[in-house]
């Protein structure tokens, strides 16, 4: 990307907000570019930016973007391809915000589909929204905001920072709690909090549209996506087989007590909780209980072998970092997946690195890969990377 001139601003009139110029990254959703326009509209100096970041061209993953993936046809759909670039920068013309796209398609493919893949082949199940916010949205484009000349970086999530006397920056969940989306956000550390504005947090997600058609822009009524976004129609197994076909190596499915009931074609096809497409004969529900890759087995029984009140985690970052660290056990709520409400529990230091979570109640599909996140009421005060749940 070149770097475009940047002229001196005009000083604020006398009690206005103070005019800063500040990078918005605009991913083409209606979210990134109401952020955008609602600091424009405030008299702020604003540069919109768009990660490219996935557009893949591997042959076998276009066959199974066209249908022959393991959960019948599926659309491709490339994130911050040339459509969400097309409207990101619809958006901003709209509004008079200069636009500019950068190419992480590479770095992207390296450090999160990469990582992705790894992770579902050691029978993990990661969270690479976590992954891409922590290596490529958070680090390079705080890079890029300073290499612009701009004062803060903003975005589009749900949530909110709040400088409190003490001078720490806490990172808060936004007010629509539906929409709140800290649990991605774990892994920020004060020196990025300090320069990242959510201008959404106090929002709710019917204001944001309301808001935006009101400012006439162009996405006001794009529909949202829910997907992972290289992951087409939430179909991962074919993401797997395309990039890693040796994925396919079969294995027996077994009761705890080691019973074979069936045959699996790959552990990383496979995720603890699930149920659907297991292919087991008996009128008994059986689940995903636990991925053996000792044996290659996937273990499977009733719904109640699901629940358990430990975990085990490491990777552990948390949001007041560079600051102290606990030093011993502490309450709070833990989080275990996007969508679970935040459970209480004690969450204690270990040895080499690792952190014991004992919740207070049992807790359904605890699954290695997944991110454990922390709160202390409304703030999100760290996390860690699930490694083990003994039922």
């Amino acid at each position: 990307m070149t770097t475009p001139a940047l002229p001196q601003l005009a000083p604020a009139p006398a009690g206005t907000v103070q005019r800063r110029r500040i990078l918005v990254a605009m991913s083409g959703g209606v979210d990134s570019s109401y952020a955008a326009a609602a600091l424009a509209a405030e008299g702020h100096e604003v540069l919109g930016v768009t990660l490219k970041v996935w557009q893949d061209a591997h042959p076998a993953f276009a066959a199974a973007s066209c249908g022959t993936g393991s959960g019948g046809p599926v659309q491709s759909r490339s994130c911050c391809g040339a459509k969400d670039i097309g409207d990101a920068g619809a958006a901003a013309r709209s509004q008079g915000i200069p636009h500019y796209v950068l190419d992480y398609e590479e770095r992207f493919r390296e450090e999160v589909i990469a990582s992705f893949v790894s992770e579902y082949r050691a029978g993990r199940t990661p969270n690479p929204c976590v992954a891409c916010n922590d290596r490529l949205k958070f680090g390079p484009l705080l890079q890029a905001a300073e290499g612009l000349g701009c004062d803060k970086l903003a975005t589009g999530h749900y949530a909110r920072v709040e400088e409190a006397p003490d001078g720490v920056f806490r990172l808060l969940k936004a007010r629509d709690a539906s929409k709140d989306q800290t649990y991605f956000l774990y892994r920020l550390t004060q020196p990025q909090l300090a320069r990242l504005m959510f201008p959404l947090g106090e929002l709710a997600k019917a204001d944001v549209r309301k808001n935006s058609r009101d400012l006439g822009l162009p996405t006001a009524d794009k529909r949202e996506s829910m997907d992972i976004c290289f992951v087409p129609g939430g179909d991962y197994a074919a993401v797997l087989k395309a990039y890693a076909p040796e994925c396919r190596d079969p294995g027996p499915m077994v009761r705890l007590d080691g019973t074979v009931v069936g045959s699996h074609e790959g552990l990383a096809f496979y995720t603890v909780g699930q149920r659907r497409g297991l292919g087991l004969p008996g009128s008994e529900p059986l689940y995903v209980v636990r991925l053996d890759r000792e044996r290659n087995a996937v273990v499977v029984g009733p719904e109640p072998e699901l629940y358990g009140r430990r975990a085990r985690g490491s990777g552990a970052s948390f949001t007041r970092d560079p600051g102290p660290r606990p030093t011993g056990p502490f309450r709070c709520r833990v989080k275990v997946r996007s969508g679970h409400a935040p459970a209480p529990a004690v969450v204690s230091p270990g040895e080499r690195g690792s952190w014991d979570i004992l919740f207070d109640e049992p807790q359904r599909a605890l699954t290695p890969g997944q991110a454990a996140v922390f709160y202390d009421g409304d703030e999100c005060i760290g996390g860690a990377t699930l490694d083990d749940a003994p039922r």
